[in-house]
């Protein structure tokens, strides 16, 4: 996973609603990348309705906050209009960014070993360094906490 004060890597990836977003056009932004495993799951839904919450906050400090898992395109679209979801959805579908980022790592559920999105979000300041890690996620109260640290 990556560590703070090192670059984050820069990426183009789609986004929900047919656009790209480039990390590096985002310079001079902070950005809050969260990833996670997979829409309409219990959790992921919780952290993107978190995160919608805390939408116009996040805008206030200056900051632009995106989800990425590797659902397709479609699928976050799809995600987005069952839940109202107002923060952008970025498609990882190949996997290249959750590698870049250390999150794509081996998980374990009921006995099995899988390979999976490990929920981690970073904090990326207008210089494109990481100013800070979350790893491993527990959901409940997450938003604020990362919302506070970009206020910091």
């Amino acid at each position: 996973m990556l560590e703070i004060g090192s670059t984050a890597p820069d990426f183009t990836l789609p986004r929900d609603g047919g656009e790209d977003v480039t990390l590096s056009a985002l310079r001079g932004q902070k950005v809050v990348l969260y990833f996670y495993p997979k829409d309409n799951t219990p959790g992921c839904t919780t952290e993107a309705l978190d995160f919608t919450a805390l939408k116009d906050e996040f805008a206030a400090a200056g900051a632009l906050v995106f989800g990425v898992s590797k659902d397709s395109v479609k699928k976050h679209e799809n995600f987005c209009a069952k839940h109202s979801l107002g923060i952008p959805l970025l498609s990882d579908e190949n996997g290249s960014v959750c590698e870049d980022y250390g999150v794509w790592q081996e998980k374990s559920m009921y006995g099995k070993t899988f390979m999976g999105i490990v929920r981690a979000t970073f904090l990326i300041d207008e210089d494109g360094k990481v100013a800070q890690v979350w790893p491993k996620v527990k959901v409940a109260g997450h938003a604020a906490e990362v919302l506070e640290a970009v206020k910091a």
